[in-house]
């Protein structure tokens, strides 16, 4: 199998977790390294490969074809322009930029230079997303009238992370959890033809927004997404209602957890979820009434690196287009300009 080398711009929590696992794991990836400021961590894991010093030493290097793009948010724009100015292909992390603006210019730029610019939006790939999708695709529930995605935590303490707490144009939970949100509706939905928010702070001395409540307008739908620390008992991560009936599931998705306990990923039975945490539908099929625990998915965040593979090799559409998180950039842009007018936000 043809390899593409690739590199990470940090090896944090996000590269050891989310990337390096799957880049291993995929035979079609070889992991070259990664640009490592202060900690040298990624030799305790991977001892052959490279710890550069800077972003330069991983551009000027001709055989890396493929830059992972997870520093934070406030510094995509500038490194994925960087990346794409080199020649090399580039997967970025959530949220894909700060404003709609630096999404289209990156766009505009990977079309140009015929290079595949890819979002990281792993949660299309979570067991119960995939469960919710599959229901909705189904029409088990009947015309859609209204749902709602939660991401709720409860931690009142403020992230250790100065980048996260610090007031900046990357930084708060709009653009931390809303995107996963956002991406979500969008996947399933598409773009809506307007946008309320009402954002807020909650955490003492918190600098950065932490709760926020978004209900996206569809011609005969409305969705609502949520996200704030201060929820000690989850609602449903996912509810949605139709005409027909309702599905309610709870966020089940083990992947994360399973990977910050250092367990390896596989393509066997890698991101099952316990039964226990099945989502409800409540429903009318063939005529009979139904209301039972419904078998959730599998997830599993390789499928998005074997579509960003093929979508390389074979010059096909990337899994999550740079269009995908210009969308997204769309949403939170609008969002924010209606919780500062107070008013519903036309797209």
């Amino acid at each position: 199998m043809q390899q593409i080398k690739t590199a990470l711009l940090s090896y944090g929590m996000s590269g050891k977790v989310f990337h390096a696992p799957f880049l291993q794991l995929h035979s079609g990836f070889d992991l070259v390294g990664s640009w490592e400021r202060s900690k040298k961590l990624i030799h305790n894991d991977y001892p052959n490969v490279k710890s550069f010093e800077s972003i330069e030493s991983i551009l000027n290097d001709d055989s890396i074809e493929l830059v992972i793009v997870n520093t934070p948010v406030a510094t995509h724009f500038e490194y994925a322009k960087k990346v794409l100015n080199a020649g090399k292909h580039a997967l970025v992390e959530k949220a894909f930029t700060t404003t709609v603006e630096e999404a289209r210019e990156l766009a505009e730029l990977a079309k140009a230079k015929g290079l595949k610019l890819c979002v990281f939006q792993n949660r299309r790939w979570d067991s119960d997303f995939k469960t919710v999708q599959k229901i909705i695709k189904e029409g088990l529930l009947g015309e859609l009238v209204e749902a709602e995605f939660h991401f709720d935590r409860y931690n009142p303490l403020l992230s250790p992370k100065k980048h996260k707490e610090t007031a900046n144009n990357g930084s708060g939970i709009l653009k931390d959890l809303g995107p996963h949100l956002i991406d979500q509706a969008l996947c399933l939905f598409g773009l809506p033809k307007a946008v309320s928010g009402d954002i807020r702070i909650t955490r003492e001395n918190s600098l950065v927004d932490d709760w926020i409540d978004l209900t996206l307008y569809y011609e005969n739908f409305r969705m609502r997404l949520k996200a704030g620390f201060f929820v000690r008992e989850a609602h449903p991560a996912f509810t949605v209602h139709g005409k027909k009936g309702s599905f309610l599931k709870p966020r089940g998705d083990v992947q994360e957890d399973d990977l910050k306990l250092g367990k390896k990923p596989n393509r066997t039975d890698w991101g099952t979820e316990p039964e226990s945490l099945q989502g409800l539908l409540h429903t009318e099929k063939n005529g009979k009434i139904i209301r039972a625990k419904t078998p959730t998915l599998q997830g599993n965040y390789y499928d998005l690196f074997d579509s960003l593979y093929h979508s390389i090799l074979k010059n096909t559409d990337e899994p999550v287009t740079a269009q995908d998180g210009a969308d997204v950039m769309k949403i939170i842009g609008a969002a924010i300009e209606s919780n500062a007018v107070k008013k519903i936000v036309f797209l």
